[in-house]
């Protein structure tokens, strides 16, 4: 389960109303399935296919009565998309534990066998939360007595099996809410208060708007216990380096978030005006700079700006259309292209045009656009990414999964410009991408998980590894169409 967004919060009263809307500021990191779950004595869970505003509604939330609730949206790269694995999950024991994460269990087959032969928990869904609760679950239940120390000590063990990335959140029935980070804190996490009220997320935004004061990240390999009585236990549990996923950055993240003390909006914005200095270097002299909606608009701002030419809003994307009604109903990328974007002639016509997006993968859409942009007359068209070239797997949590899904993979730039059919084509450097990010208060040096440019993974893996996930990765998408 890869390529989503989590949000949970203690506090007082029913809080399930603040999870939906809190969901609703991080629907842009999953689309297609959202639940929630609260306790108040027993837990109640609602959870389905579609945007958070398909799934819940005036009934379904009254149900969720609790002063603790968790919530989940959901992005299908690992498991089915089928409402059965959709997050939150719960177990009954011990204490009744119900869990979301956003993250990815590279070791899943390993885990569910000895779960499933050392354990007795048989796993029913193909979604890595489930097993990641029953991990858990199993390592909470061998020690005991409930304390706030072997609660710590569970995670430890938990860190010494599981393999990937995961940002924890979960509700431990009649004890507390609790939040964890994996050691190298691929996944973000944030933390916030109000009043009495404890907010965690995968981003800064959805603290923002319900009101929360921001107290800081999750860090990597931490846990926070919230008790019943509000008093907060945190515990660094272990040390590794912080490799947090550089694509929330480059792609994920809304621009008005803060990840990790570092600001989306001005993390981007560096990115334009560092791909600014290779347009200028290469004598590349466009008349009008035009971003792929929606992520690249920052960095296309900051790029025209840089060398001085105008920012123009030339394709406009139909926002009704869903990316699970793409998948299902059109057969041709062409037409999903058209369905989504549709260019704006006068600021087109008879332009050098730049496009800005943020990266390219399999080159199939960049190819769609710019044939889109040269049918509305553009002179010439040149491509700016302003990410390097993707070339490997990414087994943390975005959906490039497969070696196959990548063009720049084997090929050099120039046979990708001449399979988009862009005049010039130009990539962002590493020491670009790397140097933009370096913005946290601290201004020190920060290591970022960029495997998926370079392929050095922060954690071990092996080809095994690849293989089950491409086989999962064919599975889904045949259970998709």
């Amino acid at each position: 389960m890869v390529m989503c967004g989590i949000l949970g919060i203690i506090g007082k009263g029913t809080v399930i109303e603040d999870v939906v809307t809190g969901l609703l500021t991080i629907q842009h990191r999953g689309q297609d399935a959202a639940g929630g779950i609260s306790y108040k004595g027993q837990f109640n869970i609602k959870k389905g296919l579609g945007l958070v505003r398909d799934v819940f509604n005036k009934k379904n939330i009254a149900r969720l009565q609790g002063s603790v609730a968790i919530g989940h949206v959901r992005y299908p790269t690992a498991g089915t998309y089928e409402a059965t694995e959709a997050q939150p999950f719960y177990v009954n024991m011990p204490y009744g534990i119900a869990l979301a994460h956003n993250g990815n269990i590279i070791n899943y087959g390993e885990l569910k066998r000895y779960l499933e032969d050392e354990e007795f928990r048989y796993i029913n869904s193909k979604c890595d939360a489930e097993l990641l609760l029953n991990v858990f679950a199993a390592q909470l239940l061998r020690l005991g007595k409930f304390s706030t120390d072997n609660l710590f000590t569970s995670i430890d063990k938990l860190f010494d099996t599981v393999q990937g990335s995961y940002s924890v959140i979960s509700i431990i029935g009649k004890k507390g809410f609790l939040a964890f980070r994996d050691p190298h804190g691929f996944k973000p996490l944030i933390f916030g208060k109000k009043g009495n009220a404890f907010a965690f997320a995968s981003e800064s935004v959805a603290l923002d708007v319900l009101g929360y004061d921001i107290i800081g990240d999750v860090q990597p390999g931490e846990a926070i216990f919230i008790d019943n009585e509000r008093a907060l236990h945190r515990k660094k549990i272990r040390n590794a380096i912080h490799t947090p996923c550089i694509f929330e950055w480059v792609y994920f993240a809304r621009p008005d978030s803060v990840i990790d003390g570092i600001s989306v909006y001005e993390a981007r914005y560096k990115l334009g005006r560092r791909l600014a200095e290779d347009i200028i270097n290469r004598n590349i002299k466009p008349d009008v700079v035009i971003p792929i909606p929606d992520t690249s608009r920052v960095a296309a701002l900051a790029l025209a700006e840089e060398i001085g030419i105008s920012y123009r809003e030339g394709l406009i994307k139909n926002r009704y259309i869903g990316r699970t009604f793409i998948m299902a109903k059109q057969s041709e990328r062409k037409n999903a292209v058209r369905m989504k974007l549709n260019p704006i002639r006068t600021a087109i016509s008879g332009k050098k045009v730049l496009l800005v997006d943020d990266s390219i993968v399999r080159g199939n859409t960049s190819k769609e656009i710019i044939n889109l942009i040269r049918a509305a007359g553009a002179r010439e068209i040149y491509f700016a990414s302003y990410s390097p070239p993707l070339r490997y797997p990414c087994i943390y949590g975005i959906d490039m999964q497969t070696k196959v899904e990548f063009i720049a993979k084997e090929n050099p730039i120039e046979k990708i410009r001449r399979e988009i059919g862009c005049d010039e084509l130009i990539y962002q450097s590493m020491d670009g991408l790397l140097s933009s990010l370096q913005l946290g208060e601290d201004k020190e040096f920060r290591f970022f998980c960029t495997s998926c440019f370079d392929g050095n993974y922060p954690t071990k893996v092996n080809e095994n590894i690849f293989k089950e996930i491409e086989h999962d990765r064919v599975a889904c998408k045949s259970s998709i169409h």
